[in-house]
């Protein structure tokens, strides 16, 4: 109770030191036009989910998206939002695109002859849209999170970089405590070239993100003042993208870090007994190594995160459940045969009596025959 009190209270305050003006302003809902047309994209290439779906796709897993919204009517998105939390109060319309992009990555569903599919298509996804505009507000951000965590996310990607902010740090730690991963983008380097910071990402216990060109190093925009668990591809990176269509030249550390939240959620799936903690260390200890400063553990690696085996987990790998005998494997015990057990009593008595009868005459005989079969004398 008082926890939850500390937290509201942060929130509050959160409110006050960013005015919330920019919402009561009509909204221009204009986001830039996708394609029609769609390839395969090197990033998936590299990533292969695919290779890890024949043990999980994320089923029973749940990603919460704190971002722009997203496109409901998209066909790779079809079946896989269960709520959709509309925050600044505006419209459920994703007029920016980039919520929707997100999406895409983390779960997007695998339809034939289409050459797109997210890192965990069967993942199910919660949308927390908190603006319609490129810069949002921290307060409700940190508003987001909290929903997320008591909507009982599993996972939540935060593909938004902000300044360190009581509220924030509060929701940070409440959906940590409730044992959810949070993965979140380490942001990008801004027009100066100067690099700080990123936060939610820098906030210990939080799986911080950059990106990678496709020969594995750090993209030139990715920020290095966050400390970085991962790298995921974040140039040139295709996705869904509002009015159903899709976008092939997406940058930025903000869709590198849903790669990792479709990992994560491969991961929970797998591994359900797995801590918040435990689950972002896999994640880290089975990339494919650094590249330089600012590109952490190194890309992710779906299937290793999902299949390594870690001496310094309790449970890396499920046991197999127990398989019963086939009923003709095993043979019924005869029933008790009473007739043959009386036989044998009989047998066993007769021949008894016999050996004692032989017993006797072998010793009456010889002194029969040494008194001349006279009977004793009297005394």
């Amino acid at each position: 109770m008082i926890h939850r009190v500390f937290l509201a209270c942060a929130l509050a305050a959160g409110f006050v030191v960013t005015p919330g003006t920019a919402w009561a302003e009509p909204v221009r809902c204009n986001p830039e036009k996708g394609s029609m047309q769609v390839a395969e994209s090197w990033a998936q290439r590299r990533l292969n989910a695919r290779s890890v779906w024949k043990l999980t796709r994320g089923e029973g897993v749940t990603v919460a998206i704190v971002d722009s919204g997203l496109d409901l009517r998209h066909p790779s998105l079809a079946g896989a939002v269960i709520k959709q939390v509309d925050l600044t109060r505006t419209t459920h319309r994703d007029c920016m695109g980039h919520g929707t992009a997100t999406a895409g990555i983390i779960a997007g569903r695998y339809l034939q002859g289409v050459p797109f599919h997210g890192v965990a298509p069967a993942a199910r996804l919660l949308s927390y849209k908190q603006t319609n505009e490129q810069d949002g507000d921290v307060a409700k951000l940190a508003e987001g999170i909290i929903e997320a965590a008591d909507a009982g996310a599993d996972v939540i990607n935060v593909s938004v970089q902000a300044s360190d902010q009581p509220d924030l740090k509060a929701a940070v730690q409440y959906a940590l405590s409730r044992d959810i991963v949070i993965v979140a983008a380490a942001g990008n380097v801004d027009k100066g070239g100067v690099t700080s910071p990123a936060y939610p990402a820098a906030y210990e216990g939080v799986l911080s993100v950059g990106s990678a060109a496709q020969d594995g190093r750090l993209s030139d925009f990715s920020n290095t003042g966050s400390r970085v668990g991962v790298v995921a591809p974040g140039e040139k990176v295709t996705s869904t993208w509002t009015g159903r269509s899709f976008r092939g030249d997406l940058e930025g550390t903000s869709f590198a870090a849903p790669y990792v939240a479709g990992v994560a959620a491969l991961v929970r799936a797998r591994h359900p007994r797995l801590t918040n903690e435990q689950v972002r260390r896999r994640i880290e200890r089975t990339a494919d190594g650094a590249h330089g400063d600012g590109t952490g553990a190194g890309m992710v690696n779906p299937l290793l995160a999902v299949t390594a085996v870690l001496p310094s987990e309790q449970v890396a790998v499920a046991a197999p459940p127990e398989v019963p005998l086939r009923g003709d494997l095993v043979a019924k015990r005869p029933p008790v045969d009473q007739h043959a057990i009386d036989v044998a009593t009989g047998v066993g008595a007769a021949a008894l009596v016999l050996s004692g009868l032989v017993l006797v005459l072998r010793m009456v005989l010889p002194m029969g025959r040494r008194r001349g079969w006279r009977p004793g004398r009297q005394h």
